[in-house]
């Protein structure tokens, strides 16, 4: 029978480590938070391996993205203790249940009922969940110091951009497939800022499909 806490230990170790993440906050969330509990049954063996994880089919699919980029993801939010943190595409909530773990107060939201279900069975009440479409995210809990998307974006989410604080930060990635970057989305006043953080690889989330342009 695999090891679990072994394997987290490596993936900590082998992927975040060598993958730019030093924050020991984060490290230590990454190390202590069961993520073979967050995939589909029958794939806890694969749940420590460098690759995205899939949860669900078609457009009910959520993403649980490999380990080193969710850790850079969750690094650029600069999560603090007390801070109010909005998780995107919650899936069965791993990001969620890591980001409380770093003393975020959390809202998690999920559109997909069987999702939004099996993470509250996961969470155990350490963040709520919000069942809603996901580009809307919960503005009555806001606004949120830190926003984070679990998946790819086509462009900027603006009513998510909006439910930020001031100096709120929020990190997706961003493009078209082949050219996608992590990237980071900062609040000052009634601007944002943005940056790319890393090239990234994520499946698309249909509910942040670019509007199609009009055509002569």
């Amino acid at each position: 029978m695999l090891d679990y806490a072994q394997a987290r230990r490596l993936m900590v170790d082998c992927q975040l480590r060598t993958f730019d993440v030093n924050d020991n906050a984060v490290l230590d969330a990454f190390d202590t938070v069961p993520r073979e509990r967050f995939v589909p049954a029958g794939r806890e063996a694969f749940a420590y391996i460098d690759q995205t994880l899939q949860i669900g089919t078609g457009a009910e699919a959520r993403f649980v993205a490999a380990p080193m980029v969710l850790a850079r993801m969750i690094q650029a939010l600069a999560l603090k203790p007390g801070k109010r943190a909005l998780d995107v595409a919650a899936g069965y909530g791993y990001a969620a249940t890591l980001m409380a773990r770093l003393g975020a107060r959390v809202t998690a939201v999920e559109s997909v009922a069987a999702l939004a279900a099996g993470a509250r069975e996961r969470l155990d009440g350490l963040a709520e969940i919000v069942q809603a479409p996901l580009s809307a995210g919960a503005p009555d809990r806001g606004p949120y110091d830190a926003i984070l998307i679990n998946g790819r974006v086509e462009e900027a989410p603006q009513a998510l951009l909006d439910q930020l604080a001031d100096e709120g930060r929020l990190v997706c990635v961003l493009g078209p497939d082949r050219a996608a970057k992590a990237t980071l989305f900062v609040r000052a006043g009634d601007a944002f800022g943005s940056r790319p953080l890393f090239g990234a690889a994520l499946p698309a989330l249909p509910d942040f499909a670019k509007a199609p342009g009009f055509a002569f």
